[in-house]
């Protein structure tokens, strides 16, 4: 999964449209953790996903979802409010075992309230789930998951009507899409020729139902896809000769937005793709080192994502529908490699919540307003 940055990245010999407007800001950047989570590292921690707390969404109402894990290195979810209050929750049946694995992931909130994310029992396996404003829980299994350790069903996105979409995982460790409706009809899916199927976290499905992600062929290479409403699929790639295009966010026009790696195979950048085919690439100005990651794209047509100086350190951007920029860092990232700010994603107003990593390497809450 794609949780904390570019663990794989390639480079570029093509590409095209750089915008040089650019503005940095970190005074409306507030750091938060959530109450119980980890203080310290843990030799448990995964390298590309920390101790700490870490953000994957925030809604239209300023409402902030992602999980923190806790001195056990247990996972569990949480809620934060515009006026910082933080609410931590569980799933039912989720585990408790010590090892950055078992517990509570909230993945996606809609603007009602409503969240969906991934339960992991004692058993290693997963769950989807969808929890609802008072605190009730539907927890579901797509059909043909596999109930072995690390596989099952994983949730990752929900749209303003409730239909949810993500991943499973089957018997034969196979990875499959899936799309759930409000009343929780499950329809698995994958594009043509793949051997692993992804729709992206978050952001991936909206209200008309259609779904982004990426998936991979037999030969490695990895593409973008849209699911139409219909069950229709389109396959595209961001540039000729890309070994890897993600589509990582899909707005309510259609726009969707992710990164490529260029077809000499080390450096990355950032895409918005429009709803007729279009695609314009860019790279945040200054951006060096592995490159430039779109993650969200918002109704009004601004991404937000990563980009990377000289040291591979993380720092955000915000890029208007226009191509205009404005980055921002947390004050409190380290400047190590893949320390940093890391966005997930932005909502109507701009507003761009995520996580950064600090020098000790445990991960801290933010939100940015522009």
């Amino acid at each position: 999964m794609e949780f904390r940055s570019i663990t794989l990245v390639f480079s570029l010999c093509v590409m095209a449209a750089f915008t040089t407007s650019v503005r940095s800001s970190a005074q409306e950047l507030t750091e938060f953790d959530a109450p119980g989570a980890a203080t310290v590292t843990s030799p448990a921690c995964a390298a590309d996903l920390g101790c700490g707390t870490v953000v994957f969404a925030n809604n239209d109402l300023g409402v902030i979802v992602g999980f923190y894990t806790d001195t056990n290195v247990v996972q569990h979810g949480f809620l934060r409010t515009p006026d910082g209050k933080v609410t931590s929750f569980e799933a039912p049946g989720a585990g408790q075992g010590h090892g950055l694995s078992q517990g509570t992931v909230a993945y996606s909130i809609n603007d009602v309230g409503v969240i969906t994310g991934q339960v992991q029992d004692s058993s290693y396996v997963n769950h989807g789930f969808v929890r609802y404003p008072d605190d009730s829980f539907t927890k579901f299994d797509a059909p043909g998951a596999g109930t072995g350790a690390n596989q099952g069903t994983s949730a990752f996105d929900i749209n303003l009507g409730g239909a949810t979409a993500g991943i499973y995982v089957d018997a034969s460790n196979v990875y499959h899409g899936f799309v759930r409706s409000p009343n929780g009809e499950v329809t698995s899916f994958d594009p043509p020729g793949s051997t692993y199927t992804q729709p992206c976290e978050e952001t991936c499905i909206n209200l008309e139902g259609a779904i982004t992600g990426f998936y991979s062929d037999a030969s490695g290479v990895t593409h973008g896809f849209l699911r139409a409403p219909n069950g229709n699929i389109t396959v595209f790639d961001a540039a000729g000769g890309s070994p890897e295009t993600v589509a990582a966010s899909i707005n309510l026009e259609g726009e969707i937005t992710g990164y490529f790696v260029d077809p000499c195979g080390c450096v990355i950048h950032g895409f918005v793709r429009t709803p007729s085919g279009q695609i314009t690439a860019f790279d945040v100005p200054g951006a060096s080192g592995l490159g430039t990651a779109a993650f969200s794209i918002n109704l009004f047509g601004a991404a937000t994502g990563e980009f990377f100086d000289a040291n591979d350190v993380m720092h955000g951007f915000s890029r208007s529908a226009s191509g205009t920029f404005s980055t921002f860092s947390a004050p409190d990232g380290g400047t190590g490699s893949f320390q940093g700010t890391r966005p997930s994603t932005n909502n109507t107003e701009g507003a761009v919540a995520g996580w950064y990593v600090d020098g000790d390497n445990l991960d801290h809450g933010f939100l940015w307003r522009p």
